[in-house]
């Protein structure tokens, strides 16, 4: 199956399932907007909750706040977002499509990476044990003919952007000759720059009404509250401030799904640090969180660090933990040393001090900042993209089957009797009654059991707990695994703590280094 196939199957799995809907989508639905249905819901909590404990309870000097969406609009000049907030857009005048420019170079440059990687696998199949990488990478002339070219592009785009130069950002596109996806013609306009905020009015009647924003991040909230929590919680640096919530783009070019949305939900992290140490808490929250990524048991294969081209006017170091989507490699957290402009805007803006005393150094100052910002929805996709699978057993028959990390899975256990007569229905009820107070779990009897068993392989769930005549004398039940579909028969005492075992948060928060 090719990569369009899966991911248009992966939609299609979405919406049969109950995981994700087109929002009103009886009125046809709203473009780049998507409701999470029964599954969806449950899968997405299970994956915030394992970030904010992970974030917030294992760490002694991390705390959590929720801000509000709506923010006083001096928030956002101060913060750069109403001067800077832009994506650089390009139409094609034959298909009337519009595009993000920068995108359609990265794509172009993506493609040339591949090439690479393509080669780089080729030999290894070639030479196997003795392949050295490394030295491949450097010496082979294809290898280097495509590097090069990818650094070259590169190098100019970068200098295109810091320049905010959009002739040359399109004469790159042009230079490349990139042609529309849908028309295939290189017709284009000219590059704009669009603002990405959303603004609504605030007041009782309209003419009193004052314009502000939808917050295009959650992060302001953080900065703004600065003070409010560390004064309150007698935080010392280091320390950090983590929150998850909606988040809202005005986004023109929204495609891939849930990969780029209008409303979105972001976890973020701010870590406020001394001035001087940020790049060592910037390397330190780089590994912290690709390991994070790592403990759900993905293959390594799906990750690589992307250090941006342009940094953002707040930053001196970013990097963006990249995930290999069914439409390739595509940002899924980014790292950034934010420095002290934040603080410093918001103070100069506000005229409050947000500042620090450091006692063991007896001074004051206004601390910098390391960001960690994931998207939500973003992890959402990236998990059920890595799960979905398409397996042809060996009977013969076909199952499509979610290999969710078993503490992200919606439903954990699913209680199931084989008949539904002759008191199976009832005994697999008192287990229900037992194991919902620590575990969702779902009671199913209609259909044979193999049908049964199809349903919660589809949606994910790890384990079905089968009653059977013989659980009513020798107090066992069979367990069935998902992933293997070995049945392996237990005492019904030991039940709980088999599945706490199989299933629990616990268990995925210890593995963490």
């Amino acid at each position: 199956m090719n990569q369009d196939d899966l991911f248009k199957n992966i939609i299609s799995h979405s919406k049969e399932y109950g995981f994700i809907f087109q929002s009103s989508e009886i009125y046809d639905g709203l473009s780049a907007v998507y409701d999470y249905g029964q599954y969806g819901a449950e899968l997405k909590k299970n994956i915030r909750e394992y970030w904010w404990k992970s974030m917030v309870q294992l760490h002694e000097n991390i705390v959590g706040i929720d801000a509000a969406i709506f923010m006083h609009p001096t928030t956002w000049k101060a913060s750069g977002h109403i001067d800077a907030f832009n994506d650089p857009l390009i139409d094609n005048k034959d298909s009337k499509k519009r595009y993000r420019a920068d995108v359609l170079i990265e794509e172009y440059v993506s493609k040339i990476e591949a090439k690479i990687e393509k080669e780089v696998t080729k030999a290894q199949e070639r030479f196997g044990e003795s392949f050295n990488e490394e030295m491949y990478r450097k010496t082979n002339p294809r290898v280097v003919e495509y590097a090069t070219e990818a650094e070259g592009i590169n190098t100019r785009f970068k200098a295109a952007l810091e320049a905010s130069d959009l002739a040359e950002v399109k004469q790159i596109i042009v230079d490349l000759q990139i042609a529309c996806p849908v028309s295939g013609s290189r017709n284009w306009t000219d590059v704009r720059q669009f603002n990405l905020m959303f603004s609504t009015a605030m007041g009782s009647v309209s003419e009193d009404a004052s314009e502000i924003y939808l917050r295009p991040e959650t992060a302001q909230g953080i900065f703004v509250n600065f003070r409010n929590v560390q004064k309150s919680g007698r935080m010392k640096i280091p320390f950090g401030i983590a929150q998850t919530g909606k988040a809202f783009r005005n986004e023109i070019v929204a495609r891939q799904f849930i990969f780029r949305m209008r409303e979105f939900e972001q976890m973020e992290m701010q870590f406020f640090v001394r001035p001087g140490d940020e790049m060592k808490w910037y390397e330190y929250w780089k590994e912290t969180r690709l390991a994070w990524h790592k403990n759900l048991g993905i293959s390594d294969k799906k990750y690589r660090y992307h250090d941006h081209l342009k940094l953002a006017h707040y930053a001196n170091a970013a990097c963006d933990i990249e995930f290999d989507f069914p439409f390739g490699f595509k940002e899924l957290e980014g790292i950034h040393s934010r420095t002290d402009f934040d603080l410093k805007q918001h103070e100069k803006h506000s005229g409050k001090k947000l500042q620090y005393f450091d006692p063991e150094l007896n001074q004051n100052y206004v601390p910098y900042v390391v960001e960690t910002s994931v998207g939500l929805d973003r992890m959402f996709l990236a998990i059920l993209s890595a799960s979905y699978k398409e397996e042809k057993l060996e009977d013969g028959s076909e199952r499509t089957v979610l290999n969710l990390p078993p503490a992200l899975a919606p439903i954990k256990v699913a209680v199931l009797p084989l008949m539904k007569k002759d008191g199976l229905p009832e005994m697999a009820r008192t287990f229900l009654d037992e194991l919902k107070f620590d575990f969702l779990c779902q009671y199913d009897e209609k259909d044979a059991i193999g049908k049964r068993y199809r349903r919660q392989d589809a949606i994910g769930t790890p384990l079905c707990i089968t009653i059977d005549h013989d659980s009513l004398t020798d107090k066992t039940v069979t367990i069935r695994y998902r992933d293997t579909m070995q049945q392996e028969r237990i005492a019904i005492s030991e039940l709980k703590n088999k599945v706490e075992e199989i299933v629990g948060m616990k268990k995925l928060l210890k593995a963490l280094k």
